[in-house]
């Protein structure tokens, strides 16, 4: 069997390319054992509109640990509202290759509550 982050990026690839064919603005979730990081990408690709993670200052007083569900949940949250503010109703939803479940899923969810449609 090949490597397990070997397989995620194959798996992310894929993705990739089916939202590059659609032309679309796309949400990139990126997850590590201590934070979640999740960026609004332009349809070309080459430029990040908006971007929100545990790691940031306000964050960090407000999430205890950057590695679980709350704190995805937050971060969730805080790409919607920044996303909301410049005017972007609508992404395709780039899950990197990781399973849709747990801090994934918090966080997708958490951006659909806030009024992000994918």
């Amino acid at each position: 069997m090949k490597d397990k982050n070997e397989a995620r990026l194959r798996r992310a690839r894929r993705t990739r390319y089916k939202i590059a064919e659609l032309r679309v603005l796309r949400l990139t979730v990126h997850r590590s054992n201590s934070h979640i990081y999740a960026q609004v990408i332009d349809a070309s690709g080459s430029k990040v509109l908006a971007s929100a993670s545990s790691l940031e200052p306000e964050m960090r007083k407000s999430i205890a640990k950057g590695g679980n569900v709350e704190a995805a949940v937050a971060v969730g949250k805080r790409i919607a509202e920044k996303a909301k503010s410049l005017g972007i109703e609508a992404v395709a939803f780039d899950r990197g290759g990781y399973r849709y479940h747990g801090r994934v899923k918090a966080l997708a969810d958490a951006a659909r509550e806030h009024g992000l449609k994918f």
